[in-house]
């Protein structure tokens, strides 16, 4: 497997090293020179950074980056480290899968806020994390029920015609909540018309969506 991660600002960075020579004597070195910290090299490539278009947070943007191959002596092995540089700061991002792009390394790093209100969504909106089973199996079952219920909700977000309408409207925010979704259905299930997908307790068919679902599930 790779990583994907960010680089902090004290890690010291060093060149690659070079072919052995020949008659050289001893093994080749590991390490090339030492270039300096995080830091201390994106101030020295700064001037070198170049503008690149990535898909980030929804939109497309514009973002100032340089990307260099360089040793980490904490992973012993060559990274891709990419600097992104805003007005004021920077941030130092470092793979060790050689063939992403800095384009690819930027929107996937980016995408780790997704991840992280997947997970917000599934332990507190939905309910993984206050399971009170104590079978192993149980506690399986009941992960897959909440994954498949934050799953429905997202497949019914995206067959929507228009947006929800965000309840708690934040500046500058035009997207909709995970909350907002989940309002949408409980107005729908209300409905008089929600009997013939979900039907009632008491002699469902056994051709319904729940039924499959379920089965699906087990």
């Amino acid at each position: 497997f790779h990583l994907l991660s960010r680089l902090r600002s004290n890690n010291t960075l060093y060149d690659l090293p070079g072919e052995k020579k020949p008659g050289q004597r001893g093994r080749r070195r590991k390490y090339g020179r030492r270039l300096g910290t995080t830091t201390e090299m994106a101030a020295q490539v700064q001037q070198k950074a170049a503008c690149y278009s990535v898909r980030l947070y929804g939109r497309q943007r514009d973002v100032v980056a340089y990307d260099q191959v360089v040793m980490l002596k904490s992973l012993q092995c060559p990274v891709r480290v990419v600097w992104v540089f805003r007005k004021t700061r920077w941030v130092a991002m470092f793979t060790t899968d050689l063939d992403l792009s800095v384009t690819q390394i930027i929107e996937y790093y980016g995408a780790r806020w997704k991840i992280e209100s997947g997970f917000k969504e599934l332990k507190q909106e939905i309910g993984s994390c206050k399971s009170q089973c104590r079978n192993a199996q149980a506690v399986t079952n009941h992960l897959n029920f909440c994954m498949m219920a934050v799953t429905l909700t997202w497949i019914y977000a995206d067959r929507l015609k228009a947006d929800p309408e965000r309840r708690h409207k934040v500046k500058g925010r035009t997207s909709f909540a995970f909350s907002d979704v989940r309002r949408i259905i409980a107005e729908a299930a209300l409905d008089e018309n929600f009997a013939r997908v979900c039907p009632k307790p008491g002699n469902p068919p056994g051709n319904s969506l729940v039924t499959v679902l379920l089965r699906m599930v087990a």
